[in-house]
């Protein structure tokens, strides 16, 4: 049988939404988008 208090004992709550919105959020990722920009920018540059 599963004894519930010891694995109340063990339990870790996972992160809010919010929470792992704001760890996900503080991190300095690089997305496609990021990347087309730059690309965009270098290509309008290199007209001028």
């Amino acid at each position: 049988m599963i004894d519930f208090e010891e694995e109340l004992k063990n339990y870790k709550p996972i992160m809010e939404v919010s929470e792992a919105e704001d760890a996900i959020r503080s991190k300095d990722l690089t997305d496609m988008v990021d990347i087309l920009k730059e690309m965009t920018e270098t290509a309008m540059n290199q007209k001028r």
